[in-house]
């Protein structure tokens, strides 16, 4: 356990033994965190970067297939600085339940992921929650849906490039 995660659980423990309305804000202090800041939050270890160029995207969406992958359908997306060979970083949810999770390296720092040719293949590499195959096409929803119970857990995201 790193030092901030150590921090961020004492802090947690304390401010719910109090219960403070006040572990938002402390929680958005922690480095590496993206998103409007809550009081559930999971930890991310994006692996496979081929470099440290840019930033990695984190797309968060409600447990809703009919919203997944499509325009204006995730709640927000968060960004980050990339480090290779992995970043590692703290998403806030906004209350405990299933969520879906997509992140791309954002190698240009351009806002959006890079596609080339006629199929619109993203050139920047990609993941989602619970590493699913994605060789012929895009995940199943299913596949993708993450249970996030309450703070602090982790997941590893590995990225794959075209």
């Amino acid at each position: 356990m790193t030092l901030p995660r150590r921090i961020r659980a004492a802090a947690a423990a304390v401010l719910a033994l109090a219960g403070s309305s006040l572990f938002a804000s402390s929680a958005q202090a922690a480095p590496n965190c993206a998103g409007p800041a809550s009081d559930t939050w999971i930890n991310i270890v994006v692996d496979g970067l081929r470099n440290g160029n840019g930033l990695i995207a984190v797309t968060l969406y409600e447990d809703d297939s009919r919203k997944f992958l499509v325009k204006h359908g995730s709640l927000y997306v968060g960004r980050v600085d990339a480090a290779a060979p992995e970043t590692r970083l703290c998403l806030f949810v906004p209350r405990p339940g299933v969520y879906a999770i997509a992140v791309y390296h954002d190698e240009d720092s351009s806002g959006k992921i890079n596609r080339s040719g006629v199929l619109g293949i993203p050139t920047e590499g990609f993941g989602f929650s619970n590493n699913p195959p994605t060789i012929a096409s895009l995940p199943a929803f299913r596949s993708v849906r993450i249970s996030i119970p309450r703070s602090n857990l982790s997941t590893r995201i590995h990225l794959k490039y075209p």
